[in-house]
């Protein structure tokens, strides 16, 4: 089931997927788990994206483990 990235209620185990966009709604979620210190950056975008699988979850506990 693809997921709109834009407006769908994201959750931790959200999978991550081919269509995936940092959206106003990703940052809303990010920002709620990881803080008001969250922040996109060029290297954390593209580790989201590398074609592993992972859910939300996993982005939200490896912007943690990069802090």
């Amino acid at each position: 089931m693809k997921t709109d990235w834009h407006s769908a209620s994201l959750t931790p185990a959200t999978v991550v997927d081919k269509e995936y966009k940092n959206t106003q709604n990703v940052r809303r979620f990010m920002t709620e788990h990881c803080g008001e210190e969250f922040r996109f950056d060029r290297d954390f975008m593209a580790w989201i994206r590398n074609d592993i699988q992972k859910t939300l979850g996993d982005v939200v506990d490896e912007w943690k483990r990069r802090q």
